[in-house]
Formats: structure tokens, C-alpha cells, sequence
């Protein structure tokens, strides 16, 4: 609730102290590997909604996705995040088995992917220890909005309007034996500072409950996307200061946390946020499936949303 500057200015040098002490100038990078678009949920804010039918759908077979992770090796990259859109049989678990196995047995020479960490729909506990099974990293998944009212407005449709199987999500992947999950809200829907109390106590609770606290916490700030109306329009839009006195009270509030900035956010302003806490990011991204190796023919209607950073892995 600050606004002396002073004060304010004293909590950033507070986030950088607080983040220095614990990762030093260590930076942790990945990639996103979307495999589909195709998705069940009308969510107000993707551009993978399915009343979306100005989207290419696109679920990338096999020798798709090796394709991609080939590319992704090439440029450097030891870490990917797999997203697919929420379908109960074109991207369940069954699925995303075949996909993780397929991105960690994929290498070009000598280098293979180290960390395959997967955002997916929420599953049971059973589902969760399959995907346990795949020797993923962390399994990541976003309420969005803690607000339930905002919720139910933005989920009008789908599985993913059930606020309370997605709340526990995380519980149950813990429940199965994945004790590394990541959660997060997408800034922009309600009330920043609504959003910012409620992921830590989120975090709280998985920490009181399981005895462990989420591994990641992720910071996405709504960006434009195709036929999205809340996203090209948002209902409560947070400012860059905003977006800074979120990372920092993350990092001061939850030190062990990593805190994950995505290429959302324009190349100068992830520059700062990083001296603000950000300790994971995203580089080279592409949000559609198959975006890697169609890059050279940019195809915005197959993405989820827009980038502002475009830098490669190794400008970065």
C-alpha cells in the first residue's frame, strides 16, 4: 500500500538485496513449447478460446514436436516449458506422456533438454502421477484470478470454469508425489494488489499443508491476443509501476520463490524487473504450435498471445 517514494524506492533495493543474497547473478532461462491451440475453454482474456474462429487450430504430432525441441537445442536451450490448450482427448494426458517423452529423448549432437516442465490443464491425482512418472520438473498452473466473481465472468464456458477443481489443482499434483508446482495470477483481470495477497496465500497454504511452497511463481501481465476481448481490453490494467511493486513484494514476500517473467513484457522493462526479483525468463519465445520452425513465416493467427520481446536466447 506504499506511495512515499522513498519508501517505494526502499522496497526495490530491499528485492534486489533479497534476490542477490539468495541466486546471486544467476538467471534461469527457458522456452515455451506450445504442441496445441485446440482447447475446450471460452476464456475472455486467450486467444485459444474456442469461440475463437479466427484461430488456426493446430495439435503438433511427434515428429512435430521433435522438430521444434531440434530448433530449440540449436539456439542453446537446456529447459522448456510444454503448454498445450485444455481438450479432454486431443491434449490429455495420454498426449502429453507421448510429448514429454519425445522432447527429452530428442538431441542434436550431444545436447538433449535437462528440465521439462509442463502447463496443462488441471488433472486427478491419478492423471498427476502418471505425468509425475514422465520425470517432469515443475507442473505449472495459473487460477488467473483469485476473484471469484471475476472468475466466473471471465470463464463463461468449459472445464476451466470450475473454480475450485483449479483452485486445488496444485494440491493434488502435491497429493500425487509432484512436490515442484508453480502458480500465479494473470495480472490485469481484478485488482492488482487483490491478486498479489491472494497467490501468497496460496503459497501459504501449499507451504502449511505439504510442507513445501511453490517452486515458481509466474508475474504475465495481459497482453493483446486475437479475438479476446478482455485481453485487448482489460477490465483493471496494471501499469509498469504496478508491475514492479508486484515483483518486488514477491521477492521480499516469498524469498525462496522463483519468479518467472515471460516475453509479455517489452526488452527494456524485463531488463529492470530482473533487478527487481525476476529470476527466470523466458527468451526466443514463440506462443503458437509449431512457432519455432514456421518463425520465418510469422503466423499471428495460430498464437496465444502477443510478444513485446522478440531477442534471441543469446541476445538476451
Amino acid at each position: 500500500q506504499a506511495q512515499d517514494e522513498e519508501v517505494v524506492g526502499r522496497i526495490y533495493e530491499a528485492a534486489l538485496y533479497v534476490k542477490n543474497a539468495i541466486y546471486g547473478r544467476r538467471m534461469v532461462f527457458f522456452a515455451p513449447l506450445y504442441v496445441s491451440n485446440v482447447c475446450a475453454n471460452n476464456c475472455l482474456y486467450c486467444g485459444f478460446r474456442k469461440d475463437n474462429k479466427g484461430l488456426v487450430r493446430r495439435v503438433l504430432n511427434l515428429d512435430e514436436i521433435r522438430r521444434e525441441v531440434e530448433i530449440l537445442l540449436s539456439e542453446g536451450h537446456k529447459r522448456v516449458l510444454l503448454v498445450a490448450g485444455e481438450h479432454p482427448t486431443l491434449s490429455g494426458i495420454d498426449y502429453i506422456e507421448k510429448a514429454v517423452a519425445v522432447v527429452y529423448n530428442t538431441k542434436v549432437g550431444v545436447a538433449s533438454i535437462r528440465r521439462v516442465n509442463v502447463n496443462c490443464a488441471p488433472l486427478s491425482v491419478d492423471d498427476f502421477k502418471r505425468l509425475k512418472a514422465c520425470a517432469i520438473g515443475t507442473y505449472q498452473c495459473f487460477q488467473e484470478t483469485y476473484d471469484l466473481e471475476t472468475y466466473r465472468l471471465m470463464h463463461p464456458s468449459g472445464p476451466k470454469a470450475d473454480y475450485l477443481w483449479r483452485l486445488h489443482a496444485p494440491s493434488r499434483a502435491m497429493q500425487a508425489g509432484i512436490d515442484d508446482v508453480g502458480i500465479g495470477a494473470l495480472f490485469g483481470l481484478t485488482d492488482f494488489k487483490f491478486e498479489v495477497m491472494a497467490v501468497l496465500m496460496h503459497a501459504q497454504y501449499l507451504d502449511a499443508t505439504y510442507g513445501v511452497g511453490p517452486h515458481t511463481i509466474s508475474v504475465p501481465r495481459l497482453e493483446p491476443a486475437l479475438n479476446a476481448p478482455a485481453a485487448n481490453d482489460p477490465p483493471h490494467a496494471v501499469t509498469d509501476d504496478d508491475m514492479r511493486r508486484i515483483v518486488s513484494c514477491f521477492r521480499l514476500a516469498i524469498p525462496y520463490t522463483g519468479i518467472i517473467l515471460s516475453t509479455r513484457e517489452r526488452a527494456e522493462f524485463r531488463n529492470e524487473l530482473i533487478s527487481l526479483g525476476v529470476s527466470q525468463i523466458s527468451a526466443g519465445s514463440r506462443t503458437s504450435p509449431g512457432g519455432y520452425y514456421d518463425a520465418k513465416a510469422h503466423k499471428p493467427e495460430t498464437e496465444q498471445f502477443s510478444i513485446g520481446d522478440d531477442r534471441s536466447l543469446s541476445e538476451v
